[in-house]
């Protein structure tokens, strides 16, 4: 489909300048999956494409990086949005069932045997995933940029989110068993302290022949990581002395209460590479996913589209979301 003859080498030139201009940038951040960790993702899946598409997304490498958040911020902000985010998988069986035999893989079929209202209810991300991908191909076949732009930005924060085991099950924040606060631990705090030991070196992206299936094992690799997640946590904090579990941090002018240095690597070290997998996993599967989409749109010469930046609607449209996300008003799931 591509040559790929040159890609190494513009892989292992480029990318860490870039990771370090990123890096730096982020300093003063507070890093996060849910902030940091999908721009991350966003920003290194653009060198896991093929020549014929890499020079294109290059050029655009800071709006897919800085707007890989935007649905977050409409999570928060825009009714109908947080359940595109996650699925509660364990919600449609009894203990002892397989939810990825119960539940069909087909939206109508599901529709069918649990109504629209329960899938809306407990997260229908998988199934979001199949649409934005159908709407970055689309945007493809009519080389319209800001489509292109958005929906790639767009689709790469939830395939991230597909990735977080913590996005596939009720007890999402630990909220049921006690461990309330474990969601912002597995995604932010040890992306927060580990990120710059990570491996960003994924590789070139491939074709995906069934982005229903490939979507779906993804979402089952992260609910089989659950209950790890969750034994880890729970056995740590039985073990640790609790006045070592917290301390607190400065952040800017504001100081807050975090999961203790000593806490968290214990628990990262106990995973033995959980968070480094999934997130090298979602990188993988962002390209794969944008590239799949430009093959089945026909392979269009991305090249005469370059030197066209997002319009001023585009602009402006990112700006109302972020004033919304900043407004206080925040709606669906909080998991901090």
């Amino acid at each position: 489909m591509v040559n790929w003859s040159n890609y190494k080498w513009t892989f292992l030139v480029i990318l860490p300048v870039f990771l370090i201009a990123f890096t730096s940038q982020s300093d003063q951040r507070k890093k996060k999956w849910g902030f940091f960790g999908h721009q991350r993702i966003n920003r290194i899946a653009t060198f896991t494409l093929p020549q014929e598409m890499f020079g294109f997304y290059k050029e655009h490498i800071e709006f897919l990086t800085e707007h890989a958040v935007d649905p977050d911020k409409r999570r928060y902000a825009v009714d109908g949005e947080a359940q595109r985010h996650y699925i509660d998988i364990d919600h449609y069986v009894h203990k002892g069932d397989d939810p990825f035999e119960i539940m069909p893989k087909k939206w109508n079929d599901a529709v069918e045997k649990f109504t629209e209202d329960t899938l809306q209810a407990y997260g229908i991300v998988p199934w979001h995933i199949e649409v934005m991908k159908f709407r970055l191909q689309k945007a493809f076949e009519s080389k319209n940029v800001d489509l292109i732009l958005k929906y790639s930005a767009d689709i790469g924060h939830y395939i991230g989110d597909a990735h977080v085991p913590l996005h596939t099950t009720e007890n999402y924040n630990g909220q049921l068993t006690n461990q309330k606060g474990i969601h912002g631990l597995w995604e932010s705090r040890l992306v927060e302290i580990n990120d710059e030991n990570y491996d960003y070196f994924i590789g070139k992206s491939e074709y995906v022949e069934d982005i229903r299936t490939y979507i779906w094992d993804r979402v089952k690799a992260s609910h089989v990581a659950v209950d790890s997640v969750l034994k880890i946590e729970r056995d740590l904090t039985a073990e640790m002395d609790s006045d070592k579990k917290y301390s607190f941090e400065r952040r800017g002018n504001t100081t807050i209460k975090v999961y203790s240095y000593e806490f968290s690597q214990e628990y990262h070290k106990r995973m033995n590479g959980m968070v480094e997998r999934r997130l090298r996993a979602a990188i993988f599967a962002v390209g794969s996913i944008w590239y799949t989409a430009w093959v089945d749109a026909g392979q269009p010469d991305l090249s005469k589209l370059q030197n066209t930046p997002p319009s001023e609607a585009l602009l402006e449209d990112m700006k109302s979301i972020d004033d919304m996300f900043h407004s206080g008003v925040h709606k669906g799931r909080i998991c901090e």
